[in-house]
């Protein structure tokens, strides 16, 4: 049994299209200045009007210094470029997975951050639809002091190439 599980790892590993020898590599940082207009809409397009997401004032009075942005807000920061790693990948294979996010404090308006993208792992799995790959990627925010304000964990599903599907 074990042989034929080695087999099987090593016949995803080598169908992966995800660029393993990338496993560790930190995407070059780019700067996200964060626009009350941005939290606005994704609050609005999340439903949550919480008015600490849409009110200076209020959040004035909470002890901001301007309106804060609602936790799942990182997931709309984006790379000015795909990561090496996923080049050429079929996105229409790709399945979001579970999302985690942490904080040192709430993402504010006006906060400039210099963000990164780490390439944590890859994972092999195999379900009764067939094989995948757990793809892990950590998106780090840091402010101006060099604080960690967030970290997004994203897990993403790759499902096997049509062709290789086991029936």
């Amino acid at each position: 049994m074990e042989v034929k599980l080695d087999m099987m790892k090593k016949d995803l590993q080598s169908s992966s299209e995800i660029d393993r020898s990338q496993v560790g590599r930190i995407m070059p940082p780019f700067n996200c200045i964060i626009e009350k207009g941005e939290i606005r809409r994704f609050a609005e397009a999340i439903g949550d009007l919480n008015p600490l997401y849409l009110d200076e004032t209020y959040a004035h009075l909470q002890g901001y210094r301007s309106v804060i942005a609602p936790p799942t807000f990182p997931v709309c920061i984006r790379l000015p470029d795909d990561p090496p790693w996923i080049v050429g990948l079929d996105r229409t294979r790709v399945l979001a997975g579970e999302q985690t996010f942490l904080y040192s404090r709430p993402i504010v308006a006006g906060d400039i951050l210099s963000c990164q993208l780490h390439f944590v792992s890859v994972e092999d799995k195999h379900g009764s639809l067939g094989n995948m790959e757990i793809l892990t990627q950590d998106l780090r925010g840091v402010d101006v002091q060099g604080n960690i304000i967030f970290t997004h964990r994203r897990l993403s599903i790759v499902r096997e190439k049509a062709s290789t599907l086991r029936t």
